[in-house]
Order: C-alpha cells, then structure tokens, then sequence
C-alpha cells in the first residue's frame, strides 16, 4: 500500500473516472486531489506539493503529452503517471520520451493501478537529493569508473571491453540514473530515432553489461528490469543512502 503521506494529483477531464479513481485510492490510504484540466492542475501545483500526477492523455485544451512535455521542460520532475483509455503506441513511446514515468492504457484493474503509483512513488522519491557526485568526465558506482571523455570503462584500475553500443548504454544509464527507461528510450537515446535498434538487441547488450558489472547477473543490482516497460539502473552510491534514510 502507499504510504497514509502520499499524495496523488488525479487531471482528468471526466468526472466519473475522477471519482471511480479518487474514491478507490482514498480507501487505500492515498491523499486524493483533482483538477479536470490542465489550467486547474497548474493553480494546484503552485499552492502544493504532490507526490505523483495522475495525468489522463486526451484532454479538452492542453493534452496530456503537452503538459507532461511543458512540465519537464520547466525541470519540473514530478513523478507523472500517463493514462488513457484512447491511445496508440506511439502515444505511449512518445509519453515516455518526453519525461513520463509510466503509462497505462485504461481501463485497468484498480489495483494494478495502485500498484504503479506505489512503484513510481517509490523509485523516484530519493531523487531529489540522492543523485550522486560526479564530475563532467567520470561517473562512479561501486568498484567501476565509466569515463565519457575517453569512452572507457574500469573496474579499478583495469579496463573493461565494452562495444560501442555498450557503452552507448551505459552513457545513457550514468546520466538518467534512477530513471525507469523503456527499451524504444534507449534505443533512441543511443542510436538515434534513424537508428532504432531491436527490443531484442537492447537485451542482447543488456544480459552483456550484466554479466560484466554484476555480482549476480541473475539477480542484478545495479540494471534492474521494470517489468513491462524496460530498465532502470540503480548506482550503488544512490541505493545506501536510500537505505540509510
């Protein structure tokens, strides 16, 4: 369950769904408040603070793509959860790219619902002041250096092989680190939009750089896999002082 502090911003033109929704996470111990639209979210936003934004896609004026794109382009990084019961998949990759945590088609259970707002709320709350100290060359997590200037990574002193697209990846990982990033996010943030690579092929690196960093490649810590959407990679240094906390 989430936790009784949570609180939900639900931004959804019908007021039915409103609610339906509001009424079942009220029962679960979430703080519920609602806007139809996004000139309401934004009065809200100003005079509060929430833990997560429960946006639907199709709205009257400004549509739930260009608020969550508006949003993060402000450096406006609370959680965002897109919904819809009118979308495509482009809508849902598209929602991704521009800065949404997660996306889920309607009409779904509550309680898987519930669930996404839990696992949202949970992996980006340490965020705010847990990213970790690097400078502009080298990023650090665990034993390993990975340094952008030469394009090298060490365990130590010793240098580890990686391919082009493996680091590529790992490039991508050390600056959205804690960001759940879907496999057409990666592929994208590495190789292009020209060049998207295979949800296949992006596992194929993956299941590489896990057996490469990880103590148990089975049983990863430091690429996690959210299921039904791709990887997050979570660095050691962030993961103690979320456990210290």
């Amino acid at each position: 369950m989430v936790e009784l502090s949570s609180k939900v911003l639900i931004v959804d033109g019908d007021i039915d769904t409103r609610t339906e929704i509001s009424a079942y996470l009220t029962q679960q111990g979430v703080e519920v408040f609602c806007a139809s639209n996004g000139k309401q979210m934004d009065s809200m936003l100003e005079q509060d603070t929430f833990h997560l934004l429960l946006l639907e896609l199709k709205l009257n004026g400004e549509d739930g793509l260009a608020i969550c794109r508006r949003l993060r382009q402000a450096n406006n990084n609370i959680p965002i959860v897109l919904k819809s019961n009118q979308c495509d998949e482009i809508d849902r990759i598209i929602g991704l790219e521009i800065g949404a945590d997660d996306f889920l088609p309607q009409p779904c259970n509550q309680r898987e619902l519930l669930a996404r707002i839990h696992a949202v709320i949970r992996r980006k709350a340490p965020r705010v002041n847990l990213t970790p100290k690097q400078n502009s060359d080298e990023f650090h997590f665990g034993e390993f250096t990975l340094n952008l200037s030469t394009r090298k990574m060490y365990r130590g002193k010793n240098v580890i092989a990686l391919t082009s697209s493996e680091f590529a990846i790992m490039q991508v990982f050390a600056k959205h680190p804690t960001e759940p990033l879907s496999r057409e996010k990666l592929a994208s943030l590495t190789r292009g939009r020209e060049h998207l690579c295979s949800n296949r092929a992006i596992d194929v690196q993956i299941s590489r750089l896990r057996r490469l960093i990880e103590i148990d490649s089975t049983n990863p810590d430091f690429i996690q896999t959210v299921w039904g959407l791709g990887y997050v990679f979570i660095p050691d240094s962030i993961k103690r002082k979320a456990m210290a906390s």
